[in-house]
């Protein structure tokens, strides 16, 4: 990730513990990989998100495809896509369902 060499890392290392001595640098050196560790796991997250919202993309636009073609002259990747958006939809709506049979008429 870093191109830093041995002796880089060892000049840092020994102007670290001159500054701060050998009482803080432990808990700075914590403190550094806890926020390196935090901000990769923001990023692998943003990366997901960014994945998951493309995927919603194309999903939409193959039903987009499909319903412009009609649902029955459809490729079958574009077949598939529509039928992920109807699972999807209905495990949307089944926690609402199991609500509505609850509630008392």
């Amino acid at each position: 990730m870093f191109d830093i060499s041995f002796w880089e890392l060892f000049i840092i290392g020994i102007v670290a513990l001159l500054i701060l001595g050998p009482e803080r640098l432990p808990g700075a050196i914590r403190s550094t990989v806890k926020t390196m560790r935090n901000m990769k796991n923001m990023a692998s997250g943003f990366k997901t998100e960014i994945e998951e919202q493309l995927r919603v993309h194309e999903l939409h636009e193959n039903l987009k495809k499909a319903e412009t073609m009609g649902l029955d002259k459809v490729s079958p990747e574009v077949a598939q896509s529509v039928e992920e958006l109807k699972q999807a939809a209905l495990s949307v709506q089944e926690p609402y369902k199991k609500k509505q049979d609850d509630e008392p008429k």
